[in-house]
């Protein structure tokens, strides 16, 4: 199939698939559709009505206007204004029913997108996220709804009220005199041709557009949340030269789009003016027997005609901007949400862990970063993964609550695989802590009661608060519990947040903690506080420990080593220092790092 026609047939169909939107709003539509036809059905009426006022220019006494409610007629001197007053009026309650309307129509469906986006990003499996930086996800979200609302807005308004008025004034030009009409009609083909290709070049240049807006949504967002980062290691130029390359990226791709218009657009205007210079011509030569009324009429009529053209054929690169930002939003929607076939549910389980030959490689590689792997955790025991950095520890821990799903082997929890278990219910079971902490730009309160723990007892979350030594600094903010954190906590230090992560992991009361580095951005003191809650909320919980401290899980029930996604040790703290293999020589390191110089 041509390029071309490829290109077309795809803007029609995400088109057709966009104004699918629109039909909840399938009322309103119709009334700004009334108000549009109301509006373009005054166009000729005033050619009409002029008309009528050239007639009595000749002869006034001739020409009588009759129309309802004056059924003796009235003179053209007082009938004229009056039907110029009609008509206006007439125009404007059309304009506002058909752009009001019409709005409401256009914002309700970009709406409806912007949360069907949101929504998405709610249901979308992990793979995706990795494969896509949040720069351009969130320019989807802001820019291209915006594109949309273009295409569903401006567009559709240029389209139908000038689009009708075109119409009408064409069957009245037909009605008037069908002769010279067909001058006119004789060059569409040409217009036609200059519509579709201008098109197809707007669409590949709004989709080149799109692009550029990712890359410089994605630079300002880099640098705004590592600002620390690029002030302390000096890369204040290096960042300015990156967000002006992307930016001036985007300014050449828009300049490129906004000269094909203003190229494409006199382009189409001399042609019609060019064909009108035509009709006049022959208007003047092939007057035959009509009057000067019914002449300037027709002239004026025609005159209408270039204004709604040049306006239709300006849409173009709006609706192509907006075709362009649609197509990029559907593809998303239509990416398949996180993979959920479990059916079984539990109001609570025992927390029995069982791990069956697991193996796992991240999708789109064939390096296993885990390679059979097996074990198990009873009931209220606690086990402790150490390893080098990329030996598999914080993917075997991402396995369990299925961010990512395993092609090899099993993990069961009491009996049941994880992927058996429906995915919200599997989740309710587990309780993780991460290095990396995620609060909300909400109260102290609000992060640690967060999701389903919202409405818990404010007793309930000051208890989890103090069993992770949170209560502390919480009683010294200015509002206690109700003190706003900031975007990510950041009025909080790194110790502060992790423990609202802890105390909000402790508020669920989960049979099942995972705790991956969950101390590690504490004090030696903060952390034998937390260490000492934990032993204590541990207990009768089947806890999996992430800890590049030894010191911190020495009281472990087994500890695990892995390297190169392999179990290579296993056994008690005091066991695995007896054996001097792996274990042994990770303990004897940090221990020299932690011995003070003299």
């Amino acid at each position: 199939m041509p390029q071309a026609d490829s290109d077309v047939r795809s803007s029609v169909t995400v088109y057709v698939r966009l104004l699918g939107y629109v039909r909840p709003y399938v009322g309103l539509f119709a009334i700004s559709l009334l108000g549009y036809i109301m509006f373009a059905a005054a166009q000729p009426a005033l050619a009409m009505t002029l008309k009528y006022f050239v007639d009595g220019l000749v002869d006034p006494n001739a020409a009588v206007l009759t129309f309802w409610p004056f059924d003796q007629g009235i003179q053209l001197m007082h009938g004229v204004p009056l039907m110029i007053v009609l008509i206006a009026t007439w125009q404007g309650v059309g304009f506002y029913l058909g752009n009001y309307f019409l709005a409401r129509v256009s914002m309700g469906v970009v709406h409806d997108l912007r949360v069907g986006l949101f929504d998405s990003f709610l249901t979308l499996p992990e793979r995706y996220f990795d494969n896509n930086n949040s720069g351009h996800l969130i320019s989807r979200v802001t820019f291209d709804v915006t594109m949309v609302t273009g295409a569903a807005t401006d567009a559709i308004k240029v389209v139908i009220r000038e689009g009708l008025a075109v119409a009408f004034l064409f069957v009245y030009l037909l009605w008037a005199n069908w002769r010279l009409t067909l001058v006119m009609v004789a060059v569409l083909p040409v217009i036609a041709l200059l519509v579709g290709s201008a098109s197809r070049k707007f669409r590949r240049q709004a989709r080149k557009i799109q692009v550029a807006m990712g890359d410089v949504t994605h630079v300002a967002s880099e640098t705004i949340q590592g600002h620390r980062v690029v002030r302390g290691f000096g890369g204040e130029a290096y960042e300015q030269a990156r967000f002006t390359a992307a930016s001036h990226n985007n300014m050449a791709r828009q300049l490129r789009m906004i000269r094909t218009g203003n190229i494409y657009t006199p382009a189409l205007q001399w042609l019609v003016y060019t064909t009108m210079a035509v009709m006049f011509f022959l208007v003047l030569w092939f007057r035959g027997d009509a009057t000067p009324g019914e002449l300037v009429a027709y002239i004026t009529a025609a005159g209408l005609l270039p204004k709604p053209i040049r306006q239709l054929s300006e849409v173009s690169a709006t609706i192509q901007r907006g075709v362009a930002a649609a197509d990029s939003i559907f593809q998303q929607l239509d990416e398949p949400p996180e993979a959920d076939r479990g059916a079984v549910t539990r109001e609570r389980v025992a927390g029995r862990i069982e791990v069956r030959d697991l193996s796992f490689a991240y999708p789109g590689t064939t390096a296993r970063v885990l390679d059979r792997i097996s074990f198990t955790v009873e009931p209220g025991r606690m086990v402790a993964l150490v390893g080098r950095s990329g030996s598999g520890k914080s993917t075997l821990m991402n396995l369990i609550p299925r961010y990512y799903n395993h092609a090899e082997g099993q993990i069961l929890i009491d009996g049941i695989d994880v992927e058996d278990y429906a995915l919200r219910n599997l989740r309710h079971h587990l309780a993780m802590v991460t290095q990396q902490v995620t609060l909300f730009n909400d109260s102290v309160a609000n992060n640690i009661a967060y999701g389903e723990l919202a409405g818990a007892p404010r007793a309930d979350i000051e208890r989890a608060a103090e069993a992770a030594c949170a209560m502390e600094f919480i009683e010294r903010l200015p509002r206690g519990f109700d003190t706003l954190v900031g975007e990510n906590g950041v009025l909080l230090s790194g110790g502060q947040r992790q423990r609202l992560a802890i105390a909000r992991a402790l508020l669920k009361n989960a049979p099942i903690l995972i705790l991956d580095e969950a101390t590690s951005a504490l004090d030696t003191e903060s952390e034998r506080h937390i260490q000492a809650a934990l032993d204590h909320v541990m207990r009768g919980r089947t806890t999996l420990v992430i800890a590049h401290r030894l010191s911190t899980i020495e009281r472990a029930d087994v500890i695990m080593v892995l390297d190169q996604g392999r179990i290579v040790e296993r056994g008690s703290h005091a066991e695995l220092l007896a054996r001097n293999g792996h274990y042994a020589r990770l303990h004897a390191m940090q221990f020299r790092e932690a011995e003070p110089e003299h």
